[in-house]
């Protein structure tokens, strides 16, 4: 931040986030003076993104150079700001661009630690996965349609223009270090499959697990001549097997236990036409596919598929099912926008300029990040001790004497808040999930409020004021 004052600034405003996730930043202070330092310190010019996460993201950068294989999932959500009365200076156009629809493109890397490739085990879920924060964060903003210019040109070029960010985000993050102890798999979904993109990542030395959207043409590897489409040729390799996925819950959608077969086999994908650039005219891609998909979804429920380009070399059904594994790892980058915009209430900063927010949207993102990791660690080391939740002693103290129970475990703490947030924990429940875990997180910073407040209060001068 170029100042260490402004540095503290931003650790004293991400902890009153912290602690008060989802209110205004008016509510985040008692004082006036911290208030207007808030405002002041999104307003200044050194506030971008970028400067404001420098730290997390090198710390991110250093674990990502430790020997490990590393996720990196990656994933762009709409911010709307569409309620705020007039226009936002610095928010484009967003949605279908109609009138005072406006916002900005938010688009992350996310790294997680994972352990080596497998199946899910026998309740149908995969191995748990270490959350380490962004490798990259970007706020990009659509500029508006030319006034006369045809909607389908403009969604065109639109679409070309914004699907630089994929590979704006490798350079960012850089090459992948080369040790063969360290591996790194930008994990991606039906957006990121651009030719570029691919290439990009065998450039850096990354890895890639992405899910197919073009029906590109495929090559035969021996000839170089033309084999056919890729739905087509997938869709005609017999499986080799299956498994039990089971499938989180949607808005409409019931969690199920979901059914799967899977296929899989080496391809070879032709480079498509570009400008001034014939098809066939760039080297091709050769990859691996994986295929999973449902025969016998329940009644009235779409049935799952899905169409993987994997960089590694996927011989054995043990390999396929590992790549399913890792794509379903996409729901954490799911999880962290529902953080983003349902606790901490994203969307909601009446912040004056598009730079101010995305300064504040910047603090708020690696907030949100902290019940995702809370909650995977109950899964990764359920009996670690009551230290590796970062509570402070008077947090666990009040959610001890709160909930009735003594707190030794990660497990124990988990259950303990959630049960703030209305988890029945029963043996049936399993463990709360993220929304649980914030509500309860909500209600045990108010009671430590009021701890706090309690331990500041005189017995003998407050009983004859009240009475």
């Amino acid at each position: 931040m170029g100042d260490r004052r402004r540095t503290q600034r931003v650790e004293t405003i991400a902890q009153a986030l912290a602690e008060q996730p989802g209110v205004t930043i008016p509510e985040l202070f008692d004082r006036k003076y911290d208030i207007q330092a808030a405002y002041d310190l999104f307003a200044r010019p050194e506030a971008t993104p970028d400067a404001i996460q420098a730290g997390h993201r090198r710390w991110v950068k250093a674990q990502l150079r430790t020997p490990g294989r590393y996720l990196l999932i990656e994933d762009t959500s709409f911010l709307s700001f569409t309620h705020r009365p007039g226009h936002v200076e610095g928010l484009g156009p967003i949605g279908g661009s109609g009138e005072g629809q406006q916002g900005f493109l938010l688009h992350s890397v996310l790294a997680v630690r994972a352990t080596a490739p497998t199946g899910p085990d026998a309740t149908g879920r995969r191995g748990p996965l270490e959350v380490l924060g962004f490798a990259d964060q970007q706020s990009l903003i659509r500029t508006p349609r030319p006034p006369g210019e045809p909607r389908g040109n403009a969604s065109r070029r639109q679409r070309e223009r914004e699907s630089q960010r994929w590979l704006d985000s490798g350079t960012r993050i850089g090459p992948a270090p080369p040790e063969a102890a360290i591996r790194w798999v930008r994990v991606a979904d039906r957006e990121a499959d651009i030719y570029e993109y691919l290439q990009g990542c065998r450039d850096l030395g990354h890895g890639f697990l992405v899910r197919v959207t073009q029906d590109r043409v495929l090559l035969d590897p021996a000839t170089g001549q033309r084999q056919g489409l890729v739905f087509d040729h997938v869709a005609g390799v017999e499986p080799a097997g299956g498994l039990y996925l089971k499938l989180r819950g949607r808005p409409g959608v019931a969690p199920r236990r979901a059914k799967l077969l899977i296929s899989f086999g080496p391809i070879r994908l032709r480079s498509p036409e570009r400008t001034g650039q014939a098809a066939g005219a760039g080297p091709p891609v050769d990859c691996w596919f994986v295929r999973a998909w449902e025969t016998e979804p329940p009644e009235g429920v779409e049935p799952l598929e899905w169409v993987l380009y994997g960089d590694q070399e996927v011989a054995t059904l043990e390999a396929a099912l590992g790549v399913v594994m890792d794509y379903g790892s996409r729901f954490f980058i799911e999880e962290f926008h529902k953080g983003l915009k349902t606790g901490l209430k994203a969307e909601r900063l009446q912040l004056e300029t598009g730079s101010r927010l995305f300064a504040a949207i910047a603090v708020m993102s690696v907030v949100a990040l902290r019940l995702i990791d809370l909650r995977e660690l109950g899964r990764s080391d359920p009996t670690a001790t009551v230290e590796r939740t970062g509570l402070e002693l008077l947090e666990l103290a009040v959610l001890g004497l709160a909930t009735h129970r003594e707190l030794t475990t990660v497990a124990e703490v988990l259950l303990a808040i959630g049960r703030l947030g209305g988890h029945m924990n029963r043996v049936g429940d399993g463990m709360p999930g993220w929304i649980t875990l914030w509500r309860g997180m909500t209600k045990l910073r108010l009671l430590v409020q009021g701890a706090k407040l309690g331990q500041e209060l005189d017995p003998t001068e407050t009983h004859g004021q009240y009475t």
